[in-house]
């Protein structure tokens, strides 16, 4: 089912389309385009600041909620249901709360740093400052990877720990040789999913920013939208789509070239 979408987008790639009319056969111009299209760069510069600053802070922030619940005490379930609450959560309603909260006149975030003396401050009006309330808004949904690196975790044998803490490995130690290569899969998993977000990211700079200011957070997907539903080029649109595919591809492949030096699938047998 999925076959013919994906051919006849290939397709509209090569033409011109507006949606309305029939398509008109361009070859390669809309591809010749997009190199010499300053949107289309800065909208791939947008997107690999954010898969390469958020996807790692995302990946950490996960294992610490992870290690945190990785105990043996009764509030623990109400813990990981917390930390699941916002990953369940519509991400354009995180999106509106947060334009709420980051407010300079009114938002809770400037009061409470009023009260220490930080002046206020508009997040949104810097193309950096706004890219990185993106990506802490992102964390919200940290709660969903943080559970599937605690499954991983619960899998590995407490005997382990066990005879590393006779050994007098401390708690990094342990971590660093027992842990974190035991659930090296789980890892990779975690963040091949989470370089394919950050390629897709849109709902967030959609409603907060709008891929403003100026262009600061026009993401790859947003840019494809905008061409798409905005300037009615379906055409072009569908040539940034390949080459999205195309680039999602390269990344899959060499984050699974590099997996096999790192990540392990026998290591507990």
């Amino acid at each position: 089912m999925a076959v013919y979408p994906t051919v006849y987008s290939i397709y509209l790639s090569f033409t011109r389309y507006s949606g309305f009319q029939p398509p008109v056969w361009l070859g390669l111009s809309n591809y010749t385009r997009l190199l010499g299209d300053d949107l289309f760069w800065t909208s791939l510069y947008n997107t690999f600041f954010y898969a390469i600053i958020g996807v790692p802070i995302g990946i950490v922030v996960a294992l610490l909620l992870a290690l945190a619940m990785n105990r043996n005490v009764w509030e623990i379930p109400v813990y990981r249901a917390i930390l699941y609450l916002p990953s369940i959560l519509p991400i354009f309603a995180l999106s509106l709360v947060a334009i709420v909260l980051i407010n300079p006149q009114f938002g809770l975030v400037s009061y409470l740093l009023a009260l220490v003396g930080v002046p206020q401050v508009n997040y949104l009006s810097d193309p950096i400052s706004a890219k990185m309330v993106i990506i802490v808004l992102a964390q919200l949904g940290a709660g969903n990877a943080a559970l599937i690196f605690l499954a991983g975790m619960r899998g590995v044998p407490a005997t382990l720990y066990e005879a590393a803490q006779i050994d007098g490995a401390g708690p990094l130690r342990r971590f660093f040789s027992i842990t974190l290569p035991l659930i090296s899969p789980v890892l990779f998993f975690n963040l091949i999913t989470g370089v394919s977000q950050a390629l897709q990211v849109f709902t967030q700079a959609y409603i907060i920013t709008s891929g403003g200011p100026n262009n600061g957070t026009l993401f790859y997907m947003l840019y494809l939208y905008n061409n798409a539903f905005r300037y009615g080029q379906l055409g072009y649109a569908s040539a940034l789509a390949v080459v999205l595919f195309i680039i999602g591809l390269l990344m899959a492949l060499i984050l699974q070239a590099v997996s096999r030096r790192f990540v392990s699938y026998d290591l507990v047998s």
